[in-house]
This record gives structure tokens, sequence and C-alpha cells, in this order.
């Protein structure tokens, strides 16, 4: 085998007193696809950051050599070369695209600007030389109309096609390596299947190696020709994908391999009798007043319509599913659900009537609300840092339950908090302590307990895995299904993923431009889906 454009050895990394990374080894052969495998916290970020040493305040030892354009020339060690000859690397020969673009792309400047001042700075082109080679990049990477595109702001694109932009910037200056950190975790399914078709295709052109950084398996499965897993800093073991897929050595490789959510709930029984209706929606509508372009908007509003006439039914005990792409109104769907949002229809909560907002604050609207909890995607942001977990679990209690004695209501938060497996043992001072010393899967089981307490008859799930590593997802998923079977609780879980619907729902609503597609239970609809979009979502998420 010929030298390796890149050759990782003994790659140490440590910040402060802390080492993150353990002396790891890693070649990458030119045009190769390597993926660098494991969860939050497991180094394989700041080990790609490190390679270009801009990871902040990291302290670095070891080898990382690349090879010389010039077969003849000696390869050069990236971690002992000076910052001026460090610069001509990145871009040139190793260029890198992030997780989230609306983060990595400047806000101010259009996409085309960006690109252009790519070239301006590694081609020393002029902008009139480099503006049509920036639209022929955005081209490049399948973006329609890309003379117009190239003239938008970040803010002006979607999810995918301002990762596409990120792609044609990284891919302007023709490098050798690729580093892709996580580049589709933030994009739906169908977007994730053309991201990667796409990274495949210009792979393949220009003969580039890639470095993708995921935690995703499906994705390396399809995309990757070697995998190499990483746990705690540690280069835990590595080979050609199929080999390490089919014949996993260490124990946490299988454990990765093993975390696809798995169906442990109660199926229904067609003999048994129809159970309660515990949500029922008739002809649910969602508008937006919206301003009409020019000066048409002088004389009044247009509508933006989110949702067009869902209608649906949760029965008790049971999940349904609501599965869409970014902007198809589900969780728009969830928030005139919850009362958050105005809307027309007819919306009934176990019988009853609920208008949501604008409801008055009555006693009746009160044990409604009561009825209904809701668990965020992301439980960093949806629990309170100022507050410590007893104030967090016991706040609906102090609500719904204002004369509780403090000993009970305490008791009371023990008992959900046990029902979500924390306790006192594991986590000394618990009731004391903050979100920020949890870890993301702790902090979703604290975002459980607190929509738990005030014993509701169903739940509002929003995206509820979507931010956590494979193997917590698959966790947090199977204490749902176990509460499900314990409590009788209904859901209504809302996520773009195909496999948790395909683990946690019994019904499922197909959701695109806020109309519902197609709807019927999950087996049935699954298997042989009606609509093109539908088909569209099932074949991503399985390729």
């Amino acid at each position: 085998m010929s030298q390796p454009l890149l050759q990782i050895e003994q790659l140490r990394i440590a910040f402060g007193d802390k080492a993150v990374v353990h002396g790891i080894d890693l070649q990458i052969q030119a045009g190769e696809k390597v993926a660098l495998v494991g969860e939050s916290g497991s180094g394989k970020s700041v080990t790609a950051l490190s390679l270009l040493r801009l990871a902040a305040q990291a302290r670095c030892t070891g080898h990382v050599w690349l090879s010389a354009r010039d077969p003849d020339a000696p390869r050069q060690d990236l971690l002992s070369l000076p910052e001026p000859e460090l610069l001509g690397v990145r871009g040139d020969d190793i260029a890198m695209i992030f997780q989230e673009p609306m983060t990595a792309l400047n806000p101010l400047f259009t996409v085309g600007e960006q690109i252009v001042e790519v070239l301006q700075l590694k081609k020393g082109l002029n902008r009139r030389e480099a503006w049509p080679l920036a639209v022929q990049a955005l081209a490049d990477t399948g973006l329609p109309e890309p003379e117009r595109r190239a003239r938008a702001y970040p803010h002006q694109l979607s999810g995918g096609q301002r990762q596409r932009a990120m792609i044609a910037m990284a891919l302007a200056t023709e490098p050798r390596l690729l580093l892709a950190d996580e580049p589709t975790t933030a994009l739906d399914v169908t977007l994730r299947a053309q991201i990667l078709d796409l990274l495949s295709a210009l792979q393949a052109r220009t003969g580039m190696a890639v470095l993708l950084i995921t935690h995703d398996l499906q994705m390396v499965r399809r995309f990757a020709d070697r995998v190499a897993v990483m746990e705690h800093g540690h280069l835990v073991e590595q080979g050609p994908v199929a080999e390490v897929f089919a014949h996993p050595q260490h124990p946490y490789t299988r454990q990765l391999l093993d975390s696809v959510p798995a169906r442990e709930v109660i199926e229904v029984d067609p003999q048994a009798p129809t159970p309660a209706t515990v949500l029922r929606a008739q002809d649910l509508r969602v508008a937006y007043a919206v301003p009409r372009p020019g000066w048409r908007g002088w004389f009044g509003s247009a509508e933006f319509v989110a949702v067009q006439g869902a209608s649906f039914e949760l029965a008790a005990g049971r999940t349904l599913g609501v599965v869409g792409e970014s902007g198809s109104g589900k969780s728009t769907l969830a928030q005139a659900v919850l009362g958050l949002l105005p809307f027309s229809g007819q919306l009934d909560l176990g019988g009853q009537t609920w208008q949501g907002l604008g409801t008055r604050n009555t006693p009746a609207h009160r044990a409604l609300r009561r009825q209904v909890q809701v668990v965020f995607q992301d439980p960093f942001s949806s629990l309170s840092p100022r507050l410590t977990v007893e104030e967090i679990v016991g706040e609906g209690l102090q609500v719904h339950e204002p004369g509780l004695p403090l000993p009970e209501r305490r008791r009371r938060v023990m008992a959900a908090l046990s029902d979500v497996g924390l306790s006192e043992a594991q986590f000394p001072g618990l009731l004391a302590r903050y979100p920020h010393e949890f870890s993301g899967g702790q902090r979703q089981r604290l975002a459980i307990a607190r929509a738990l307490i005030v014993q509701p008859r169903w739940l509002v799930l929003d995206e509820p895995t979507s931010a956590l590593d494979v193997s917590i997802q698959k966790q947090v998923l199977q204490l749902l299904q176990g509460l499900q079977r314990e409590r009788g609780l209904s859901y209504l879980l809302i996520t773009h993923d195909i496999a948790v619907i395909r683990a946690m729902a019994h019904e499922v609503l197909v959701m695109k431009d806020g109309a519902v597609v197609e709807a019927g239970p999950v087996q049935q609809l699954l298997s042989a889906p009606r609509s093109d979009y539908t088909r569209t979502l099932v074949h991503a998420a399985l390729d």
C-alpha cells in the first residue's frame, strides 16, 4: 500500500490536566472514506479539530503526518508546523464542514460572497474571477438556481441548502481531505440521504479522501469504506465496515450496533374492546398572518397555513406517531394540541372541548391542562439552569396542588424520580443538584419525571430522543415504553425518525406541507405506504 495521505501516530489531546484522547493511531489513504464513530464525549470531534489545530486551548502531542502533493517531497507533521505554513494547509489540502451550517456560516454575507472570500484567500483571484467559480461550486452540489442562491443569505436557505453551501465552500479549493463533522445530524432523514449521496458523488469525482465524524451507524454502513470506533478517548476497534459490522470484536462496538430502538409496546388486540379516546381532533387548522410583498402589504396581511384540516384520534394506552420533515407542520400541530397556539376546528380532550389559547384560567381549564404534559427535544434548554431538581420536578405540583404540604410534595418528587430511574443512591444530594450536573440522557429522565408528577393521561413527546446518542436513545425509549405499559399512558409522538416510529407507534400520521398525506396502523403504513412521500421517508431510513 502506498504512503497514506494522513497518518495519525499516538495522538494525545488534553485540556489542562484532563486528557480526552489517549494515544490513537489512524491512517487515511488517498481517496478513502473513513468513519470515526463514537458517542458524545468519546473524543471524535476534538480529534478532527486537532488535526488542523482548531481545538482552542488543547494541548496535542504525537504526530499527524500529511503527505505532500509532490510524491518526491517529504511529508509534514501538522502538529509541529508553524502557523503561517499551517494556514496554507487549511482549506487547500484539508477542508472541514460542520454539523450546524447556520452557526458556521456568517449571517452578514451571502453564501456566494463567503465562497468568493475563500477563493480570493486561497487562489489569489479577484472578485470578478471568483464569482463564476463560486456559482459553479454551488451548482456542483446540486443546489437549484445556483446564481440566485449565491446571492441569498444563510437564513434565506433551508437546512439542506445551507449544508450544500457549506460543502461548496469546503470543496471550492479542491482539498485532498475533507473532514465532515456530523454533517447531517441537523437534517431530516431524506436530506441526510441526499447529502450522503452528494458527498459520495463528489468524492468519486474529485478523488478526495473523507473523514466522517458521526454516531449514526446507518450512515456509516451506507457511506464509509473503513470505520474506527472511539470510546472515552481510546480507539477501541477499526477495520473495513462490512467486517466490523458483521463481526464486532470490542464490547463497546457491539453495544453501539445493538442500540437500534426495540419495539416493546403492548400490541393492539383486534378482539379487545375499543379503548377510550383521550384526544380527538376534527379539521384542525393553524394559520399565521404574514406580510404581503411590496405595496400590497400596506393594505393588509396574507395568511400562511401551517396545519390544514388535520383529523385524528388518540386512544388510551396507545401511541400516535406524527412523522414528517422540517416544515411539515408536525410541531405546530403539537403546539396547537397543547393549547399554545390559536387554532380553528374541533379539539376534544377526554370528551371535553379544549379551547386552548385564550381560554380563561378556570378550575375546569386547569383540570384539562393537567391531563396533558410535554417532553421536549433538547432536555438541556427545556430545564431551567437556575432551578434545582426538586424545584424542576415539583413545579407542576405547585401549580395544580398548591396546598400540598412540603413533606408530601418532596415524597412525590422522589417517587417520580425513582419511576424514571434516578435515585439518591446514584446521585447523593439529588434534589439539590442542577441540570448541568447530569448527562443528556439523565436530563431527559428529569424532563419525563417533571411531566409525570401531575399524573397526566397522555404526553406530547416532541422529538424526545433526537438530541441523544444512540445507546441513550434506546434507554429513553425503553423507559417510555415501560411507563406506557405500567400506567396506560397515551403518547402523541412527534419525530422525523422512522426507526423511533417503528419502535413506539401504534398509529401513524404522515404530514407534508401542513397536510396529512397518509394515516394508518404502523405496520401497515410502513410496509405498504400508499403515498410517494411516505415511500420516500421509509426508503431514506432503510437505505
